[in-house]
């Protein structure tokens, strides 16, 4: 049997499609995208050799994304073309999951060929990998399957490539990742930044465009934040513009630090241990091409926001609301439960000079007058997930925040009483990548609770003041009456906060002695997270964290260490700071001053 595998992200020529590679630990897979937003995209395309005359059963990888919502038709359709020609096939219409769709057989002469991808909606067709094979048998649709295929048809080598040692070892390179690395850097640490995507920053990354919230230099350590004044955007805006968020303003700070070494567009996928409770390395695969490489270290900071280093390195963990059993809170549920703050699919829509088309389309949501949002920007309450598994459902939350946008638009392009007045209105972007609020929270010497923010305790080792609201955010009740257990708007609460200085037991793993959190998942119960989750509170966490390593190098030391033995050398960090004064400083920002169940429609 003859066999050829074509991976879609290895295609010469991509197009209009996107790589998507923020499901690659749960899927095993990074598939390609037709993010065209109602619009079909240019064809990804690529060549390959055929090594003998023969007939050929193409397989296509690919998934029915709609059809957990839909019985009216497929969102993500596409057509296989085989040097120019198009297969009948119509694909992306067959099954929920990834799986091995037909797409017919054609004979192939021994030589070059061409195949593309040809999108025929733009509404986020995909696919992964193309099979064509002589032999007749349905490929096993498994992930583990996948991966054997490109290990035994393409010879992927997965032995990790070493790439050396480090003092320093951040993994995940948004606000708070990128504030540890630097502030380690400047106080003599060697770094290693390794970050999942092309672009630095997370939640407030242009991917994802979410403003930054909180304040910073302010309480006990008035320096620390200085930091923060150098990496991030000027303006503060929810789903603007990509300019908006400065990705390249965040590169360039790291780029000029002479002891960050980053690795872009790599996953970490594994943990190697010294011992039952000592990291020894991590191992990391690149988005582009599957190879794999290993980073040493003496520390590491789990600073993926879903505690991906915790979950690989067995650090204890939790996830979803604590009963007031637990922790004596006064909003703690009376039975602990899984639930979490959602995330959100942003976008936005923007007037034009004439009409602007957008597509009827049959497989949405069942939207009305009585549960559309008449509205010109998805905000943070687009917001949906909180009944289900941030971790493992992930890509279920990111496509129903997507479906759910495009049904709500459609219908306002289209709609009697709304489609004058959005007739000249364009849906100019809508974000792909899941922006995240809550999901595993690591345990560390200390565990933040609602009482100690809301009764003020002061702790000898407090850091980083909070001065975000405990701003909690559940289904809003009238969406989640009109869709059970599918909501997709939220309601917020907000509970008045004085400027709460976090313990630094917070911010290091009370069972994996050498591992840092650095973000949402830090050592707090859900009530706490409301107020520490905002990213310039976690970029302030983040440069405490690279303070505190960079204390552990010189004295070969470990996290617990600088809170038993070296206190006051952090304190002494902390007054100084590591950012520069010497530079505009725009980082003025104000806190939520509204009403529980605020919401911003500009």
């Amino acid at each position: 049997m003859s066999s050829i595998l074509l991976l879609t992200n290895f295609f010469e020529n991509k197009g209009g499609w996107v790589t998507d590679s923020q499901f690659l630990i749960q899927n095993n897979t990074i598939p390609i995208m037709a993010h065209g937003i109602g619009k079909p995209v240019e064809d990804a395309s690529t060549s390959f050799e055929v090594s003998e005359d023969g007939k050929y059963y193409v397989w296509v990888r690919t998934r029915d994304w709609t059809r957990r919502w839909s019985r009216k038709g497929s969102a993500g359709l596409f057509k296989v073309l085989v040097d120019g020609q198009a297969l009948d096939a119509v694909l992306g219409n067959e099954k929920l999951e990834w799986s091995w769709q037909s797409g017919g057989k054609l004979a192939l002469a021994k030589g070059r060929h061409t195949v593309a991808l040809h999108d025929l909606t733009g509404f986020d067709g995909r696919c992964d990998a193309i099979l064509l094979t002589t032999g007749s048998e349905r490929p096993d649709d498994s992930p583990e399957a996948l991966g054997a295929m490109r290990r035994d048809i393409l010879g992927i080598d997965e032995t990790p490539i070493d790439k050396g040692s480090y003092d320093f070892v951040v993994c995940g390179g948004g606000i708070g990742g990128m504030c540890a690395a630097i502030a380690a850097a400047r106080l003599g640490c060697r770094v290693a930044l390794i970050q999942d995507r092309p672009v630095l920053g997370g939640n407030n990354s242009s991917e994802i465009r979410v403003a930054l919230g909180g304040r910073c230099n302010i309480r006990d350590y008035p320096s620390l934040g200085y930091l923060k004044n150098a990496t991030a955007p000027d303006t503060n805006a929810n789903a603007r513009h990509n300019e908006i968020h400065e990705d390249e303003r965040k590169m360039d700070v790291i780029k000029a630090e002479k002891n960050i070494t980053l690795f872009m567009g790599y996953t970490v996928v594994a943990v190697e241990k010294e011992s039952e409770n000592l990291i020894k390395s991590v191992i990391a695969v690149s988005g582009e091409d599957f190879s794999r490489i290993r980073i040493s270290g003496k520390l590491f900071s789990d600073s993926t926001g879903d505690s991906w280093i915790g979950h690989f390195s067995g650090a204890d963990m939790t996830y979803g609301r604590e009963s007031k059993a637990d922790y004596n809170e006064v909003d703690g549920q009376e039975v602990a439960d899984r639930m979490t703050m959602g995330a959100s699919i942003m976008w936005y829509g923007e007037e034009t000079d004439g009409p602007v088309e957008f597509p009827h389309i049959e497989w949405g949501l069942d939207v009305d007058e009585k549960n559309v949002q008449v509205v010109h920007r998805g905000q943070w309450y687009w917001e949906g997930g909180m009944r289900l598994d941030m971790i493992w459902e992930a890509e279920r939350i990111r496509d129903y925040g997507m479906y759910v946008a495009y049904s709500n638009w459609e219908y306002l392009k289209h709609s009697p009483e709304h489609s004058e007045a959005y007739k000249n209105c364009s849906l100019e972007w809508l974000s792909y990548i899941l922006g995240k609020r809550e999901s595993n929270r690591m345990l560390g010497d200390f565990v933040l609770r609602q009482q100690d923010i809301i009764d003020f305790i002061r702790y000898e080792d407090g850091t980083v003041a909070t001065s975000w609201n405990i701003d909690q955010h559940f289904p809003d009740p009238e969406n989640e009456a009109r869709f059970p257990g599918e909501a997709y708007l939220s309601r917020a609460t907000l509970q008045r906060v004085e400027y709460y200085p976090v313990p630094y037991r917070c911010f290091y793993s009370r069972n994996i002695n050498n591992l840092f959190m650095t973000g949402r998942n830090i050592s707090s119960t859900h009530m706490a997270l409301g107020t520490v989750r905002v990213m310039r509170t976690i970029g302030m966490i983040g440069e405490v964290v690279g303070m505190a390593a960079s204390i552990c190098r010189n004295h070969n030391a470990l996290p617990s260490d600088v809170y038993k033995s070296y206190l006051c050398e952090l304190k002494a960090l902390m007054e100084k700071g590591v950012g520069k004064t010497n530079i505009p400083y725009t980082q003025i920002y104000t806190l939520i001053e509204n009403d529980p169940g605020w919401r911003e429609d500009n």
